[in-house]
């Protein structure tokens, strides 16, 4: 894993929790993951002023996704909003399949098993990649960056 945190990045991340969710253990295990990973090596540089590193708080908000974007110390950086519709297919399909992949994981082959994965794997990366296209011109984030949060995007959906 190369760092870069020398340049711009984040150093906290919360996610809305204004409706509580009892989500999956295998759900809170990836978010748990996801965070953790994104503090201790992320590239999230917002078109702006500063240099960070900053604060990130993730929502969903009238069918969009919003980054509320703040210095460490808590000022306003910017707010972007990105509408929801274009992740709905993928998020649902991703959904679907980290199913298929959590039922098969107590019953099916190896084999079947990393064919699951690997297609599990291919829908988180288009849409990381979707997460990165939409963010271009507003933050620019990495590869890695733009998986662990996809990965945040996908908890958010959960409504229970």
């Amino acid at each position: 894993m190369t760092s870069h945190l020398r340049g711009p990045h984040l150093v906290h991340i919360q996610l809305d929790e204004k409706y509580p969710v009892r989500r999956k253990p295998e759900v809170e295990h990836e978010r748990a993951v996801a965070i953790y990973d994104l503090l201790e090596d992320n590239y999230f540089a917002p078109v702006c002023e500063s240099e960070g590193p900053f604060a990130l708080h993730i929502s969903i908000e009238d069918n969009r996704l919003v980054f509320d974007i703040k210095t460490e110390q808590g000022e306003d950086v910017s707010k972007v909003h990105l509408p929801l519709k274009p992740f709905q297919g993928i998020v649902k399909d991703y959904f679907m399949v980290c199913e298929s992949y959590y039922t098969a994981i107590k019953k099916a082959s190896p084999s079947q098993i990393e064919a699951i994965d690997m297609g599990r794997r291919g829908l988180h990366n288009e849409g990381s990649e979707l997460l990165r296209e939409r963010l271009a011109g507003k933050v620019e984030i990495d590869f890695d960056t733009a998986r662990r949060l996809f990965t945040l995007l996908c908890v958010l959906h959960i409504r229970g």
